[in-house]
Parts: C-alpha cells; structure tokens; sequence
C-alpha cells in the first residue's frame, strides 16, 4: 500500500561542524553504521522499497554508500569482514533509489515538496534521519503503515518532552483517541513553554498523503523564509484528519552532540560484543 519513503537531507549538519564541512551529517556512524543506513533498513523493514532522497551539493557520499563498491568488495571477498557488508547488499538488493537536490535550504515543508516528482499521486513515508529510533518490536515506520492501513490519513509520530524543551519541536495539541492515539486539532513549530499546547514533540517520522504537497504550496514561507511542514500538516487536519501516534520505542536525537553520543554508547553495548 506504502511503497515509497522520502529522505529530505540537503541540510549542512551545522552543529557538528568541522566534521560536516565536507561531508554529509547523514553518513556520520553510530558505531560502525550510518545514520542513513539504519533509516533505509527501518523503511525497507516496513515496506516502503522505493527511496527517494531530497539532497544537496554535499551529500553525494549518500548516493556512494547505497551503490557497488567494486575495488572494496573485491578486495574482501571471502574474508570474515565480507559479512560487514551483508545488511547494505540486503538493502540494495531489495530496494530502488532515486534522488534530486533541494537548491535553497527553505525548511522541511519545501525539502519535501522538493520531492513531489519522486513521490506522484501516492501517500508516501517521511524519515529524517537525524531521529534513530530503537525498538524492540515492529520499527516505528511499520507501526505507523498499520495506523495507515486503518485510518488513511497523515499520521505523525510524537513523544513526550520536558516542557522547557517545547522550543525545540513541533507541538500537537488533539483529541486522545487511544492511550497512543490522537486526532490532531492544533499544532505549532517550536513554541516557548508557555505558548506550547501540550508536551507532545513531532519527532521525525511521519506518513503523509499526496495530497501534503497542494497544502505545502499554499503555505506561506514563516521564520527565515522557511516553509513548515507543521503549518501544512495543520491546515490538512482542520480539512480533513492527522493523526499523532505515540510510538513505541527509542529515540535518540542524533542531531545534538549529546544525542549522538547517547546513542553510540547504547548501540555499542546493546549490539555489539565488547570483545570484538
């Protein structure tokens, strides 16, 4: 039913800098994976086998990470680190990509109208792949095509956040259909804690349907020139339904210094055999 995922990552990873100077924030690993790559597995886990990647000047890193390496896979083939490269074959065998580049950094709203060619008449999944989510069960994009299966309409992913961090985030403010569950009636980018409708927090995975990109055209641009996917995603809820779905599992910001270092040490001891 959902078969494609988009991937808006033409921005410049500015908190990480000098490192993302030249290189794309995407492809810098937790452990011994990219950012990227655990945000294809998850899509492909759920389904969604056509990646569409919304890039810039400095991202062609990305393309080369999910294409043949001839000299490197040569050069180990039949060794025990030929098994490294089982998970990134899996995802390329299974699955197809296509790219564009985003020209001006004008917001998420604009990075994934950017992508509307990619996309088509067709709702479509959304990973941004500074947000890692680990689960224990189903992935947070498999449990939002179940969402969708049953209710057909956009579908974001929120979590509780500390009040004082609302600044961070698009908010949600809605009607608790299930413990887990909302429909959506307010929802505002980054407020102050005091202006905040509640302490649900978008977080970076959303499902959205095809007909996102007419709203996203009739959104005026906001702070900085920027058009926000939070301001069309409220104007589909008051027409129609968007629902915010808090997932289960969890989510590290790998955007921040501190979340990225966060989520290095867990994957390291949660995955990986300290002896290695």
């Amino acid at each position: 039913m959902i078969k494609k995922c988009l991937y808006p990552v033409a921005g410049y990873g500015t908190r990480f800098l000098p490192a993302t100077k030249s290189m794309a924030k995407e492809m810098l690993p937790i452990v011994d994976k990219p950012l990227i790559q655990y945000a294809v597995k998850e899509a492909m886990d759920a389904g969604l086998i056509q990646q569409a990647f919304v890039t810039g000047r400095t991202k062609r890193s990305i393309e080369d990470h999910f294409d043949i390496s001839y000299e490197l896979e040569s050069e180990i083939k039949g060794s025990a680190k030929e098994t490294q490269l089982q998970e990134i074959r899996d995802i390329r065998d299974n699955c197809v990509f296509t790219y564009t580049r985003q020209p001006e950094m004008k917001g998420l709203g604009h990075a994934i109208l950017t992508g509307e060619p990619m996309i088509g008449d067709e709702p479509f999944g959304v990973i941004l792949a500074d947000d890692l989510c680990i689960t224990e069960g189903d992935p947070v994009m498999a449990q939002m095509v179940g969402l969708y299966k049953q209710f057909r309409c956009s579908i974001v992913a929120i979590e509780e956040v500390p009040k004082e961090e609302t600044r961070k985030y698009g908010v949600i403010a809605g009607t608790q259909l299930q413990e887990d569950l909302f429909k959506v009636s307010d929802m505002v980018e980054k407020p102050a804690p005091e202006d905040a409708p509640s302490n649900l927090a978008i977080i970076g995975r959303y499902i959205l349907t095809p007909d996102i990109f007419d709203y996203i055209r009739n959104t005026p641009p906001g702070t900085n020139g920027e058009v926000q996917i939070t301001d069309a995603l409220l104007a589909q809820a008051r027409n129609g339904c968007v629902m915010a779905y808090k997932f289960k599992g969890k989510r590290f910001d790998c955007g921040s210094l501190h979340g990225f270092v966060e989520a290095t040490n867990y994957c390291y001891e949660k995955f990986h055999d300290p002896s290695e």
